[in-house]
This record gives structure tokens, sequence and C-alpha cells, in this order.
């Protein structure tokens, strides 16, 4: 009787469960076909609806509509991503991604956005995809909070803040709570508070963020406007540091240039007017090698740079020879006509 009864109780607690999940399902079904009905107000009112379910099967949906790809069947009022193929449309269901059936363009309207939608979508994304499982997912929800600044979003920022495991997308998420913060009206205290947690990140992100306040008056201007200062500080040293290596990049360029002109002209008595060609042949070989890695074998990638550069060296300077040996090598003693005909070769480089 025992077993009989613990049988019972365990079949009435999945059907509990699975009754729960249908349940769950058929609302996120009505509020998903609840963005055809109205206008652009109506529309965003939805997708905030949709993002307080918290339920991941949503992500397709609001990342077609971000996408221009979601419309409402004429007849029924329903709502589909579709997927143009040729002169018809794929309708697809929104949560289960099954194909439904293919209809013409007559039958159905697509669910137009703006700006402002597409923000407000950005932020339901991010909200949805905080509690994913997949830490690459969780860092980009939360940068797409930080950069909205929502302040509907505190609340689950919050949640996964506490749940969090990773430092650095935790770190994320406090300062996307940061810039929500910022936007809201909680008060003076959290948002200097807030304006610190900005000014660690730094960046002209932050920047953009933090300059609106600047003209506000009271602890929170004070506060933007010492965190303006100090981030302006930082990037006009990284500004300096960047025209430094980009110089020295250049640099090295023309230098490598250089060295060959003067030995070219200075020692053989060549004028080379197909050197800025040599070094595009140089630029393009280390493009070509590094696209094939990363279509062939990925995994080598961040290596490429290392086998690219010494195949440059060598496809260079094979065809280096090879104008030596077939042109260069019959007009020594005779600059002008060496400058004619490596001029010759650099446009038939320039077209090849």
């Amino acid at each position: 009787m025992r077993i009989l009864i613990q049988v019972v109780l365990a079949a009435l607690i999945c059907l509990a469960a699975t009754l729960g999940v249908k349940a769950q399902g058929a609302d996120l079904r009505e509020l998903v076909n609840g963005l055809a009905v109205g206008g652009y107000d109506e529309t965003e009112t939805q997708i905030a609806a949709i993002a307080a379910t918290g339920d991941p099967a949503a992500v397709p949906v609001l990342e077609a509509l971000a996408e221009g790809n979601v419309y409402s069947r004429k007849s029924d009022k329903l709502v589909f991503i579709a997927e143009k193929t040729g002169s018809t449309y794929k309708l697809i269901d929104p949560l289960t991604g099954e194909v439904v059936e293919e209809v013409g363009s007559g039958a159905i309207t697509k669910i137009k956005v703006n700006n402002r939608l597409r923000r407000a979508i950005r932020t339901a994304l991010g909200a949805l995809t905080l509690m994913s499982p997949n830490p690459d997912i969780r860092r980009a929800a939360a940068e797409a909070i930080f950069l909205s600044g929502d302040p509907d979003a505190i609340e689950l920022i919050d949640q996964a803040i506490e749940q969090e495991t990773v430092p650095a997308i935790a770190k994320l998420m406090r300062e996307a709570r940061a810039a929500a913060v910022l936007k809201s009206d909680l008060s003076d205290d959290e948002k200097v508070a807030a304006i610190e947690v900005i000014k660690s990140r730094s960046g002209r992100d932050s920047l953009s963020l933090l300059i609106p306040l600047t003209e506000v008056e009271g602890p929170v201007g004070d506060a933007a406007r010492s965190a303006v200062s100090a981030i302006e500080g930082e990037l006009a040293l990284w500004d300096i540091g960047q025209n430094v290596w980009y110089g020295l990049s250049l640099g090295s360029v023309l230098l490598l240039a250089a060295i060959g002109l003067a030995i070219t002209f200075g020692v053989m008595g060549v004028i080379n007017m197909a050197h800025g060609e040599m070094v595009m042949i140089g630029a393009y070989t280390t493009f070509v090698v590094q696209e094939i890695i990363r279509n062939n074998a990925p995994w080598l990638f961040d290596s490429s740079l290392f086998i690219a550069i010494p195949l440059a060296f060598l496809v260079a300077g094979a065809i280096g020879v090879a104008i030596e040996r077939g042109v260069i090598r019959f007009l020594y003693g005779r600059p002008l006509e060496t400058l004619l005909a490596t001029w010759g070769i650099s446009l038939i480089l320039q077209q090849a």
C-alpha cells in the first residue's frame, strides 16, 4: 500500500510540473502574440513583459524582432519568425523553432521596430541571458545592460551578481548595475558609489556615461566631474602610448623601405619604383596566410602571425629575385631605364 501511495504521489508531482511548464509556455506565447497588437508603445510594453518572465525560450524571438524577422499572420494575428525563401516566407514557431508553413508576402504583416524598441530589446535580452549557464552569454548580457543603462534591470542584476562565480563577469555585472543606477531614481549616495564603479572601469564608454552628470549640482555632479577628469587623464596617457606605438610601427616599415632603396640605388645603381608594391605583397601574404589558418586550423590562429611573417618575407623576396633575374640584371648602370621598367612592373602588380 505504501509503495502504491508513493507511485501515485510521484505521478501527481510529474503531472503538476508538466502542467506548470505548459502554463508558463502558454503565458509566454500569449505575450509573444501580443507583439502584433498596437503601435510602438504597446510593443515596448510587451517586450518588457516578455523579459519579466525570465524564460530563455523568448531569446530567439527577441533576437529575430531586433533583426526585423518577426511577422504576424493576417488570418489569426499569431506571431512567427519568418525566413524568406525566394518569393515565399517560411513561418517558424517562435518558441519551438518548428516550421509551421510557407506563405506569400500578402499573408503576413511585418512587426516594425525603431531605435527605441531596439534598445528595449537589447535590455530585455540582457535580462534574459544574465542567468545563462554559458559565461560568454552572461558577459554579453552584462555589456548590453551597461550600454542601455535600464533601471528596470537593477533587481535582476543583483540576483545575477549573487549567483555569479566568474570574477571577471561579476565585475562586468557590477559595472552594468552602476550604469543602471545612474539612470534611476535611487539616492545620491547610491549614484556616487555607482560613479566610483564607472570610474574604475574607465574607457570612452564610461566617459560618455558620466559627462551628462557633470552638469548636475550636488555630490553627484562633484563625483562625476572628478571621475571625468581622472578618466580623461588616463585616456590622454593611452593616446600618447598609442601614438608612440603607431609611430614605431610605421617607422619600422619606412626604415626597411629606406634600407632597401639605399642598397638598390646607392650600391646597385637601380631606381626601383616597385618598392611600395613589394611591401603590399608582404602584407597581402600575411593576410592570406592568417585567413587560411582561420578557416582550416582555427586553433593555430593565435600563433598565425609567427607563421605569416616569415612567409611574407619569403614571397616578397622570391618575387624580388624574379624581377631582378628577369628584368633588372639587363639594365644595370642605366638608372632611368630601371625607373621606367620597375614603374611598369608596379602597375602590373597593382592590377594583379
